[in-house]
């Protein structure tokens, strides 16, 4: 990082008789700016182009699994019969998923086909050294005219129907500026905060609790200002008009006692449950749920992400249905990412999770073929057939 201070210099007032500088604080502010920008590639594995190009018709996308640059989330669309008015090319694009706060974000991004040692084709690459400024969350850039189809299909990169891109973005450190106050000894010690650990001690306590819930045959103490103060559905129900007697028990019910005690743990402590230290898939799952059903986002995206390291074929089922019921993008990537190999894919249909995936979210599995599957999976035939 390379820091630029700036300031005015000691006065002589500053400076004692012999000369020297005294101990008062010397002001003054800097310009930081970060050595280097975070940096990440991406590769998007495009299976089945031509059954691709028949079920994504002008205008509609195919979105990669998300992943991570520089704190914040990105994703890869992919056009295969272009991007509005482009419908002789492939077009793609970059989009920023989630800004994590940031008001502007300002990234690098190439595109290139690979051909089969993975070395990007110079004539299929596309690249913007200028810096693009992504306003927010759902903002994106790209190239509308990225692959020209009939020079595509007649090159020798296309193989057995399949192809790969790789992105490469670069994320651009901010240069900030920040006040300097300078001073020979350090008087006062601020401590870290500790209210977690506080109201933990609380949760175990249960002083001045003032709500029961009863949870099946069980009853948990809490307080209705820590509830409502961590999630919007406990404040409407404790603190709004449908509580009408405040003295009154709560009755949670389709939820099992271990599942609100580790909610309860989550919302006192913002810290993952004991429950979920052994990687329990199924209680994730559950806790998923009822981090959704109470608007606890940062649990349920601790849950989404467990979920997603998880997936096999006898998860991935289950998983999806989730994802698609309890509003989890980065689950149905991830489930998508897995189920994008046909092996895969068979083993799914013959889980246990599979009928009730078919029956509670049928729409699922139909984007699920018109995003991966090539038309000669047998699987994939018959699912058609069915629907």
């Amino acid at each position: 990082m390379l820091r630029c201070c700036f300031g005015a210099s000691p006065t002589k007032a500053d400076r004692t008789a012999s000369g020297n500088c005294n101990l008062s604080a010397a002001a003054g502010g800097a310009i930081l700016i970060d050595a280097e920008d975070w940096s990440y590639s991406y590769t998007l594995n495009i299976a089945g182009y031509s059954r691709t190009k028949e079920l994504l018709e002008t205008g509609k996308c195919a979105r990669s699994t998300p992943f991570i640059v520089g704190g914040h989330v990105w994703a890869v669309r992919y056009y295969p019969n272009g991007y509005k008015d482009a419908a002789d090319f492939a077009s793609i694009f970059l989009v920023l998923v989630d800004s994590t706060g940031a008001k502007d974000v300002k990234a690098k991004c190439t595109f290139s086909v690979l051909d089969k040692a993975g070395v990007p084709v110079p004539s299929f690459t596309r690249t913007y050294t200028s810096a693009c400024t992504f306003t927010g969350k759902g903002s994106s850039w790209g190239y509308p005219e990225f692959i020209n189809k009939a020079d595509f299909e007649g090159s020798p990169h296309l193989i057995d129907d399949c192809f790969t891109i790789r992105c490469d973005v670069t994320v651009l450190k901010e240069i900030r500026t920040e006040e300097i106050t300078k001073c020979s000894k350090q008087f006062v010690v601020v401590p870290r905060s500790n209210l977690c650990q506080q109201l933990a001690g609380l949760l175990n306590s249960m002083d001045g609790a003032d709500v029961t819930f009863h949870v099946g045959e069980e009853k948990f103490l809490a307080h209705r200002s820590v509830l409502a103060a961590r999630s919007s559905v406990f404040k409407a129900e404790l603190l709004g008009s449908m509580m009408e007697n405040a003295g009154d028990p709560v009755e949670i019910k389709d939820m099992e006692s271990d599942v609100f005690k580790s909610l309860l743990h989550f919302i006192y402590t913002d810290d993952s449950p004991s429950e979920m230290a052994c990687e329990d898939a199924v209680m994730a799952g559950h806790l998923l749920v009822a981090a959704d059903r109470y608007d606890v986002e940062r649990l349920k995206l601790i849950c989404e992400e467990k979920l997603c390291k998880h997936i096999d074929s006898n998860t991935v089922a289950t998983s999806l249905a989730l994802a698609e019921q309890h509003s989890c993008p980065g689950l149905k990537e991830a489930c998508f990412e897995f189920l994008a190999s046909p092996s895969n894919f068979e083993a799914m249909v013959a889980s246990d999770g599979y009928e009730h995936l078919k029956s509670s979210c049928p729409s699922i599995l139909k984007e699920l073929i018109a995003r991966f599957l090539p038309a000669e999976l047998k699987a994939a035939k018959d699912i058609i057939v069915k629907f």
